[in-house]
């Protein structure tokens, strides 16, 4: 059965990681659902957390193929249950759309989202939360004559309390 899983893989920043561990899924025909890569808690670490719908043997799969890159220190996976993770999207509305009292400044306010900049234009809209929400913000923005959209990967940290640092020092002693 097919779960929506959260892999975090620690590794070195080096030229054509993400190329290779993109690789890796590629030839065992698994979508990526979303990537993200972003320095990590200790320096020269960054951290990939990439979102994919598999099942449990896949998954271990993919993180036992993922460790064997060189420049890899360690690689996990997660149900969502298991972690907190959140999305930011931008939205881009023509300004005129927040006259007071106008549909734009409701929604906002229900779907708990902040204004980043107004220009004379455009005003740019935040949000940041699970994909559900911010697609519905999204939908009903498009009656605001939305001009942009943008969202990013999901970024997620587990709740299992053992530190990177201590897998690391696992690692060397084996």
């Amino acid at each position: 059965m097919e779960n929506t899983y959260n892999i975090s893989v620690f590794t070195e920043n080096s030229i054509g990681m993400l190329s290779r561990i993109s690789l890796i899924f590629t030839r065992r025909h698994i979508n990526i659902e979303s990537i993200t890569v972003s320095p990590s808690e200790l320096k020269g670490v960054h951290r990939y957390t990439i979102v994919v719908n598999a099942t449990l043997d896949q998954v271990q799969k993919l993180v036992g193929q993922i460790e064997k890159q060189i420049e890899v220190l360690k690689a996990f996976f997660h149900l969502d249950e298991e972690v907190v993770y959140q999305e930011i999207a931008l939205y881009k509305i023509p300004t005129s759309m927040l006259a007071a009292g106008g549909d734009a400044e409701k929604i906002l306010r229900e779907h708990n989202a902040r204004i980043l900049s107004i220009e004379p234009e455009f005003t740019i809209i935040e949000k940041t939360g699970h994909s559900h929400e911010i697609e519905s913000l999204f939908q009903e923005l498009k009656s605001c004559n939305l001009l942009e959209f943008v969202s990013s990967g999901r970024v997620a940290i587990s709740k299992p309390m053992k530190t990177l640092e201590a897998h690391l020092e696992d690692l060397k002693e084996n």
